[in-house]
């Protein structure tokens, strides 16, 4: 828990999922610590698939809140913007829709998609963020933090974007488990092994992070900015 009586954690995505595959067990963590944390999301996730039915939509929303409730945030009202052509939006809409978030909210701490991700949206999502969250006088947050998604940040190369080189990591041997049946709520999204993005993929990423810096199981993260009040 922050420190301060500002215990609210504001977590902004491009699609419902990327908060579970990214830091599913860290949220579990920060509301186990008694933080209390919310998550907004721009598309609804799938709308880009080809012949994509109404009645999938349905799913992933009905996926999404039961996997909220599994890792104990909350939903904020998500965005209408077209998944996976966020870049077509003008970003001004885009930023103004996170600010509204950011006044209701008030967080002190922010968790957004990385730079380095190869997913348009995810790019386009980090840039309105720190936009949004530009510093400025009257401000209440105190850090901003980026996370990694399998198949999006590992699939990324430097010739278009940044490299993801996490400096805080988070030990979620406790709340792996959390994370795990949150992400079997997310079985649509779910790849078959080998890949990045199944079951194996996403353990394997939690223990070779945790390995890195000798825990079993971490989700690591990229601190772009912090500011001590």
């Amino acid at each position: 828990m922050n420190n301060d009586t500002n215990n609210k954690v504001l977590i902004i995505v491009a699609h419902t999922d990327d908060e579970t595959l990214g830091l599913g067990a860290t949220i579990a963590k920060h509301v186990s610590n008694g933080d209390k944390v919310y998550a907004l999301s721009m598309t609804n996730g799938i709308g880009a698939r080809e012949n994509v039915k109404q009645e999938e939509i349905d799913i992933r929303a009905k996926a999404a809140y039961e996997a909220s409730n599994v890792l104990g945030f909350k939903w904020l009202k998500g965005g209408n913007f077209p998944d996976n052509a966020m870049d077509s939006v003008p970003v001004l809409n885009i930023i103004k829709f996170i600010e509204e978030a950011k006044k209701e909210i008030e967080p002190y701490l922010i968790y957004t998609h990385s730079s380095a991700d190869l997913n348009i949206d995810h790019r386009v999502v980090n840039q309105a963020t720190f936009t949004a969250f530009r510093p400025q006088d009257k401000e209440i947050w105190q850090e901003i933090r980026t996370f990694e998604v399998p198949s999006s940040t590992d699939y990324g190369h430097k010739s278009i974007t940044n490299s993801f080189s996490p400096n805080l990591y988070i030990n979620i041997s406790e709340w792996w488990n959390k994370k795990l049946c949150a992400l079997q709520i997310y079985s649509n999204e779910i790849r078959k092994s080998p890949h990045s993005r199944s079951i194996a993929g996403i353990e394997n990423l939690a223990k070779y992070r945790g390995n890195q810096v000798g825990l079993s199981y971490a989700e690591a993260f990229e601190i772009i900015r912090k500011i001590e009040r």
